[in-house]
């Protein structure tokens, strides 16, 4: 009995060696579970994010009774929201952004008021919107952007002041990388020309305008909703 067992048991192990061999790999070991690493980063989506900086610039002053030129600067800070659609590498979007703005200065150089008591110039917020086409790297987006530019221009000499809202337009590029699951940072520079502002009032001498263009670099930090 005990050699029957012994037997069969020997005919059972020889009719299964050839298909067990058979699912072995060539090296006699089993192999490791295949790895595809993680998967791209999608930039295609709705954001919002805060975003800071500065603003510097230059402003003409021109008219009868008032000539020079000023170069404002100060911060900003502010509020984004945008959206991206992803095809391949390229990613194309929408972004708009509003900001307050401390971006001021004042002259007592130039001739007629501007020397005397000096021509001030300063917006109290700034804002933008645009088209942006960028290329990813992954988790890195180069981008260019351009659009319109919209702000205050609040001209003022000699204790009394005229403010005008200006359409203009902006161009600018910037770097973007996708630090942390939704989250992304972002630099920024953009120019931005707001136009001229008027001061009406009889002591800015009825007709005296004011150019304004400003510098910006800025860093932000934005969600991306999936």
């Amino acid at each position: 009995m005990i050699r029957f067992i012994l037997s069969l048991c020997a005919f059972v192990f020889a009719a299964a060696s050839p298909s067990f061999a058979a699912d072995m790999p060539a090296s006699g070991r089993y192999q490791d579970p295949a790895y595809f690493g993680p998967a791209a980063f999608s930039w295609s989506g709705f954001y919002l994010g805060l975003n800071g900086g500065y603003g510097w610039g230059s402003s003409d002053w021109s008219g009868s009774v008032a000539t020079g030129s000023t170069s404002p600067g100060g911060g900003l800070f502010g509020g984004t929201v945008g959206f991206n659609l992803q095809s391949g590498a390229l990613v194309y979007g929408v972004e708009g952004d509003v900001a307050g703005s401390w971006i001021r200065s004042s002259t007592s150089t130039g001739t007629g008021f501007c020397s005397f008591p000096g021509c001030q110039i300063q917006t109290s917020w700034f804002a933008t919107a645009r088209g942006r086409v960028g290329y990813a790297f992954d988790r890195v987006l180069l981008y260019v952007t351009a659009g319109g530019a919209f702000g205050d221009v609040q001209m003022s000499t000699g204790g009394l002041s005229a403010t005008s809202t200006n359409a203009g337009w902006t161009a600018g590029l910037g770097l973007e990388y996708a630090f942390l699951g939704p989250w992304t940072a972002k630099a920024e520079y953009l120019y931005a020309d707001l136009g001229s502002g008027s001061c009406g009032l009889a002591i800015c001498g009825g007709s005296t305008t004011a150019s304004y263009t400003v510098n910006v670099f800025r860093v932000g930090v934005n969600y991306k909703f999936w």
